[in-house]
This record gives structure tokens, sequence and C-alpha cells, in this order.
């Protein structure tokens, strides 16, 4: 079985002859990584990644434009109704995009999805978070506008990334701390719900997937994740309080799952007996399908190299029964 084929199955709610596994591990370690393997590229295939995580593309907004709007304080709401957004059919910001399909899916058989912006998360770097947050109770209406241009860039950003041949869409939107939404489940309903389903609704009528990340504990919300439509989930964190047993008895049959390797309590501080009694637990969860075997976010760069490798042997050798 390819790769590719191996990821559409599990996310089909159908068993594959063995659980997908990837990595999120170039952001925080390509140097060290690149000096034991010679390249990411190459811990990849050495590991036979079955899919891969896509970046690039054209900004929502050019930071020229934001400093502008910088210069007499921080930037509200109102100022960004009528802010000029950056083209997301510039053909030049895709050459990169290009390049990853063909290396990962062309090349190697890869399943490809592709990072795009939420709307909390993505207006995080333009108000501060802690503005933004402010802003939900104090310029409801005006962020609906905010999201809703957001929204129509971004679907005009992934249908012209669907054209280049991605498999999924993958909208990153962090909501969650570590007990709790970071804001009230009414105020996700209203601001958040509408503007995922516009998007969600139109990588379905392509016919692609689309997968949503978002960090911390969003068990509150699970019941309009599902109903949003989302294939896939990642990471559904354990550490922060998330619930396999619920996602089994009540969302199994929604969406599946993507993660099981923890970043913030299992890979990186030197525990390999833990280690690998977390891996071999997650992956033994879902042996019948379910899962996208994965970081749950970047792995950090207090992991060593020696662990990074161990973990990954572990990984390889238990999605093929080795262990």
């Amino acid at each position: 079985m390819l790769p590719r084929e191996r990821v559409i199955q599990t996310i089909k709610h159908e068993k594959p002859d063995r659980i997908p596994i990837y990595g999120w591990v170039k952001a925080n370690l390509e140097q060290q990584i690149s000096e034991v393997f010679g390249s990411v590229e190459a811990f990849e295939d050495r590991y036979e990644f079955d899919y891969a995580h896509l970046f690039g593309g054209p900004p929502t907004f050019d930071e020229q434009v934001l400093q502008e709007l910088r210069a007499n304080g921080p930037i509200e709401p109102p100022a960004l109704i009528d802010a000029p957004m950056h083209d997301p059919n510039d053909t030049a910001a895709f050459n990169d995009i290009v390049d990853q399909i063909r290396h990962h899916k062309e090349q190697r058989g890869r399943f490809v999805y592709m990072q795009t912006p939420g709307f909390f998360e993505a207006m995080n770097g333009v108000f501060g978070i802690e503005n933004h947050l402010a802003y939900l109770l104090i310029f409801e209406n005006e962020l609906h506008e905010v999201y809703r241009r957001q929204a129509e860039w971004t679907i005009q950003f992934v249908n012209n990334c669907l054209d280049l041949g991605v498999d999924m869409i993958h909208v990153s939107d962090d909501w969650g701390a570590q007990n709790s939404l970071m804001f009230s489940p009414d105020v996700w309903w209203r601001l958040i719900f509408p503007y995922h389903k516009t998007v969600v609704d139109a990588v379905k009528r392509r016919g692609a997937f689309v997968s949503l990340h978002t960090d911390g504990n969003n068990m509150s919300v699970l019941d309009g994740i599902a109903k949003l439509g989302y294939d896939v989930l990642h990471p559904f964190q354990e550490s922060a309080g998330m619930d396999y047993s619920v996602y089994k008895s009540k969302y199994a049959d929604k969406f599946v799952l993507m993660g099981g390797l923890d970043v913030q309590t299992t890979i990186g501080f030197g525990k390999l007996d833990f280690l690998r009694s977390e891996i071999k637990r997650v992956m033994s969860m879902f042996a019948d399908g379910g899962l996208l075997f994965c970081t749950s976010h970047f792995v950090q760069d207090h992991c060593t190299m020696d662990e990074l490798i161990f973990a990954f042997d572990t990984i390889y050798e238990t999605a093929r029964g080795r262990f």
C-alpha cells in the first residue's frame, strides 16, 4: 500500500495495513537532524513518513500595511475592515508549495496537507493575543467582518492549493488553554464556528479532506468540531485534559485523530522507558484505525538526537508490529 493510500484509508474510517506515521521535527531541530542524517528530508525517508505538512504561500496582510497601522498604537478590529490584503492569487508565492508537492507526493507517494490560517490564531499575530481576547467582547460586530474577510481570502487560497494537488487543507486555529478554552463556548459558537463552517464547506465542495489544528483543551466544543465537518483533529492533547475514552465513545465515527506523541510531557525529557511505553500505549489503542500518528506539535530543541532517534525507531517498529 502506498503511503498516500494508507492515510486516505485511515481518514475514511477504514483499517489500514498499519498506522500512518509522521512528525513535526524540522522547525526546531533542522540543524541537529542534518548533522546526523544529512538533511531533514533524509530523516523523513529513513522513517518512511506517510504524509507531509506543507507551509508557504502569500501572507494575508503585508507586513508593511500592519506596520503602518501600528504607528498609532495597537491595531483594533475596525482598522482591519478596509485594510488591503495580499493577493491570494499571487502565483510566485506558491512556487515553494509546488516544489514541496513534487518532493513529497509525486516522488515519494505521500499524502500532503497544507497549513492554512484560521481566525482567532491568525489575528493574534495582528492584534496580540491579550488584546484579541478583549476584542472578542468589545468589538464583536467588527470581528465578524474581519473574520468574514479572512474566510473569503482563505477560500481563494485553499482553492489554489487544491488546484496544485494538495490532498487536505489544515486549518490552524489554537483555542485551548491547559484546562479549557481561552474564551467561552458561547463566544466560540457565535464568532468562530460560522467562519470555520464557511471554509470547511468550501473544501468539501472540492471533494478534499480538511483537518483542524487546535492546541490545549477543546473538550467543550468537540460537538461543534464534529458539526463543522472536519475529517481530522490535531492534536487531541491528553496533557491538557483531552480524554481518549470520550473520543472513542462519542466522536470516533465523526473524525479521526492526528497526534499521539505529546511534546509537552513525553518526548524531549530523557525518560526513554516512559517514552517507549507511551508510544506503544497510544498506538495500541488505535490498532484498528482512527489515528494518524504524529507529534502533538513541533518537537522542542531540548530533545536530543539520541532521544529523537529512539522515539522514531520505536514508532517505526511499533507501526510494523515488531515491538
